[in-house]
């Protein structure tokens, strides 16, 4: 099986899964932790070297409070949670804004070991920002292929520069639905894919 290098992973569908399930939308989130590790650990197992999550961007802080205080505490969870899994870990974003968690600056330079499958964390990211700083997200390589929850079909602003060739695979179900068999059928679609690389 040709496995990719680099895999990004938009997990949407939080709020639209709260909604369904009788909850507020700032209480989805809550409910993405788990599959971000069930993720990872099944990644590792297929020996994927790289793996971006989308945590939350810049335009997301437009929200109701509440919710940009639940998204913004889910992400400082998730990142605390796999830190313990032995990654080389590296937060990006936008440091200094408010939107910012500070629990997470100790994050924002990535400690290296070329042994350790290396996980990124794009948190209050934005796609300009980046551009117009000098490529902040320099250090992420380029992605092979977006794994996007939730069936809407667009990248939201998610690292331009490293998704350039990548190929796009949508899964219809919310992310907090996630099972590894959605990796799984992911990862066998990528292998009908015409890898070329404009060449």
């Amino acid at each position: 099986m040709r496995i990719p290098k680099h895999i990004g992973i938009i997990p949407d569908g939080n709020r639209r899964w709260a909604k369904e399930n009788g909850m507020k939308k700032e209480e989805g989130y809550d409910y993405g932790l788990m599959p971000g590790l069930r993720l990872l650990r099944e990644a590792r197992k297929y020996g994927i070297e790289e793996i971006t999550y989308y945590g939350f961007t810049v335009d997301n802080c437009k929200r109701p409070k509440e919710q940009l205080i639940a998204f913004s505490k889910a992400c400082v969870d998730a990142v605390k949670m796999i830190e313990n899994e032995d990654v080389s870990l590296l937060v990006i974003g936008n440091t200094k804004s408010s939107a910012f968690p500070t629990e997470l600056l100790p994050y924002t330079h990535r400690v290296d070991n070329n042994e350790k499958i290396k996980v990124n964390f794009l948190v209050n990211y934005g796609w300009k920002w980046d551009l117009e700083n000098g490529l902040c997200s320099k250090e992420i390589s380029r992605i092979d292929m977006i794994i996007r929850w939730g069936g809407m079909c667009r990248l939201s602003g998610f690292l331009p520069v490293q998704s350039v060739y990548s190929d796009i695979y949508i899964i219809r179900e919310l992310w907090p639905d996630f099972q590894e068999e959605q990796l799984k059928g992911a990862l066998e679609w990528y292998q009908k894919q015409d890898v070329t690389l404009g060449g």
